[in-house]
């Protein structure tokens, strides 16, 4: 029952997110601040987890075709589908989720607990839509370009880990990654990217949107964020991939 509670709460909410604002106005300086926020604040986090996603993903190939007869310019070809796939949208996503939802959740929960949002609603401003969906379309736009460059730092650091250590040469690397690329994969990464990037913002939105009690609660608001994005991310992550390979 309280699933369901929380359930129909959570649409009732998006309801009256995409519900029509006052001015449209309003929203552009909030949304410029959270593409911000959002993009330049987590570009770094993302490239080091990048780097290394790739770096590893070829070290433990190489390890895996030593004592094979498959070439090991399939080092390159495996990196790059497994990074655009995978691990890209989704590793990206979940380390999002934990560094940019936790924050929208206490930066929510925070002026609900200080009453900011009740005196706007007062004041007849429509409160989700004001506080939520600048950050909905900041993630939309700004996520999938991380996760773009997420899949391209990792093709990096995989050249990284192997080419100057010896494993392969420069040309099987790039011959790999030349061979049998599908342009299908980069609309399923970004297809992942749009759908996990609005379920990171609009869960941690909505667990700090309804926050009640002191700091020992918003601190549990945040945690639940977290928690709770990262497994509808990977629940959503094995329907996206049994929808659009099948």
């Amino acid at each position: 029952m309280n699933l369901l509670h929380n359930l129909g709460q959570y649409i009732m909410l998006l309801g009256s997110v995409f519900s029509k604002p006052e001015k449209f106005s309003m929203y552009y300086k909030e949304t410029m601040r959270q593409m911000n926020d959002i993009g330049i604040g987590s570009l770094v986090i993302v490239c080091i987890i990048s780097v290394f996603i790739g770096a590893v993903s070829a070290v433990q190939f190489a390890y895996q075709l030593s004592e094979s007869f498959v070439p090991m310019w399939y080092i390159g070809y495996i990196v790059r589908d497994l990074a655009i796939i995978e691990l890209s949208p989704t590793i990206t996503c979940l380390v999002l989720a934990g560094k940019v939802g936790s924050n929208m959740a206490a930066e929510i929960g925070g002026m609900r607990q200080k009453e900011h949002i009740d005196a706007m609603e007062i004041m007849g401003v429509n409160t989700a839509a004001y506080l939520i969906l600048p950050k909905i379309i900041a993630a939309l736009v700004v996520i999938p370009m991380l996760v773009a460059l997420s899949a391209f730092v990792s093709t990096t650091g995989g050249y990284l880990s192997s080419v100057p250590t010896g494993v392969i040469t420069n040309s099987e690397y790039v011959q790999g990654l030349r061979a049998f690329f599908v342009p299908y994969n980069v609309f399923m990464m970004f297809v992942k990217a749009f759908v996990f990037a609005f379920i990171l913002v609009t869960v941690s939105c909505y667990q700090g949107y309804y926050v009640k009690g002191g700091s020992i609660e918003l601190g549990q608001a945040s945690t639940r964020a977290v928690v709770y994005s990262d497994i509808v991310i990977l629940l959503a992550d094995f329907l996206i991939a049994v929808v659009l390979t099948m």
